[in-house]
């Protein structure tokens, strides 16, 4: 469990470092233009590095639903918004707002489909988060 909690504060720590250099490309450039070199930067990266490690595909993806394909536009529109948000309310601001709307959206999705655990839990430890952010903001 140590690894899993371990790689997933990794994973916070790089997706607020990607936010960060993405803000400042779109100060360079816009918003948008920053995800496009994102997306494309990225694809390259993933490629290559499928590759190295032995093949980029390795299931049928006409197999999986139609929906299972949002993630694509889903994630430019969050690239996007986040290299927008950035230069303009910080980057401290920006993150706590994408988490907050991540834990907003994880519960309802838990109880949604029936997660183990116990719902009320989870609201309560979506309330203390937004209610520390709202402390937090509150001394702007």
């Amino acid at each position: 469990m140590i690894w899993f909690a371990t790689l997933a504060l990794l994973a916070g720590v790089l997706v607020s470092l990607s936010r960060q250099i993405n803000g400042r490309l779109a100060l360079s450039t816009s918003a948008m233009e920053s995800s496009f070199w994102n997306h494309l930067v990225g694809l390259i990266f993933v490629t290559l590095l499928a590759l190295a490690v032995g093949g980029l595909f390795a299931g049928e993806p006409t197999e999986a639903p139609w929906w299972a394909f949002v993630g694509g536009p889903v994630g430019v529109v969050f690239i996007a918004a986040g290299s927008w948000l950035i230069p303009r309310i910080g980057a401290a601001q920006t993150a706590m707002l994408i988490i907050a709307g991540q834990m907003v959206s994880g519960v309802v999705l838990d109880v949604a489909m029936s997660a183990p655990g116990e719902p009320w839990v989870r609201v309560i430890g979506v309330a203390l988060i937004l209610a520390g952010m709202w402390v937090a903001r509150s001394g702007d």
